[in-house]
């Protein structure tokens, strides 16, 4: 009951990380205008990873997608690819995850194939979390650099007394929201693989070895095969070696002169 619990929970967490990694990569407010010390507030500025937005005060709307590929930051390029493959190793880990729970009986499935699928799911939502955390991490990290700059840029000439107006942008929802939905699916990836321990059968140390009882007194023969009960008395046939009687056990025992002949 415990595994089936802690598979269904983390495959619930990451569903709800993977659905957030789509919309973070998907939302405009990856980088909003810093509005500190800034004389013009009449227009406010925010970009995301496919375009970036102007917003009046009037409440009117403005967005331009870019358009180019080449003429972009290739950290912008690297982040997109990071967003995109955790996004897609995210979605073959739920398809497999759906075949895997506990709780859905697909025709003869052992356990150990369901066991084996859990924690290739979860190894895969591990992945795809720590992609997610990275692509925003890197975006977050470019963000401060270009701030720092910026910020030191803002005050030239005059000994610094000017201040020239210079657009500072900081950080948005969607970094926030990227780095929640990749430690929930990071967070579901290790549950699923706890999970897998418990599904897993166990195996035994030792061997079972059958063992089938002989047949109640036997005897061999050379001359074929001779099987006695035990309960009847056994009873020797005779013949005539050199005109006496014996046994034929006594014959094959104490061979005579004609037998060498």
């Amino acid at each position: 009951m415990a595994v089936t619990a802690c598979q269904g929970l983390g495959f619930v967490v990451s569903l709800i990380g993977i659905a957030g990694i789509i919309a973070a990569t998907c939302m405009d407010q990856w980088s909003t205008q810093d509005l500190y010390n800034n004389p013009v507030t009449a227009v406010f500025n925010y970009q995301g990873l496919w375009r970036s937005c102007v917003r009046e005060s009037s409440g009117f709307t403005e967005c331009r997608g870019y358009f180019t590929l080449l003429g972009l930051p290739a950290m912008l390029q690297a982040v997109r690819a990071l967003m995109i493959v955790g996004i897609v190793l995210g979605a073959i880990s739920l398809l497999v995850s759906i075949f895997a729970l506990k709780c859905i009986r697909i025709g003869s499935m052992e356990d150990s194939a369901k066991a084996n699928m859990t924690l290739t799911s979860g190894i895969m939502f591990i992945v795809s979390g720590l992609c997610a955390i990275a692509g925003v991490s890197v975006f977050a990290n470019m963000l401060v650099t270009n701030f720092w700059m910026s910020t030191a840029n803002m005050y030239t000439g005059m000994g610094g007394m000017v201040q020239t107006v210079q657009t500072r942008y900081t950080f948005g929802a969607a970094l926030f929201v990227g780095w929640v939905a990749g430690g929930l699916t990071l967070i579901g990836g290790v549950m699923m693989c706890i999970a897998c321990r418990g599904l897993a059968p166990e195996e035994s140390n030792y061997k079972a070895v059958s063992y089938h009882a002989s047949g109640h007194n036997v005897a061999y023969k050379p001359g074929g095969f001779k099987a006695s009960t035990g309960f009847g008395s056994n009873t020797k046939s005779k013949k005539i070696y050199d005109g006496g009687a014996r046994t034929e056990d006594e014959a094959q025992s104490h061979p005579s002169k004609y037998d060498y002949v």
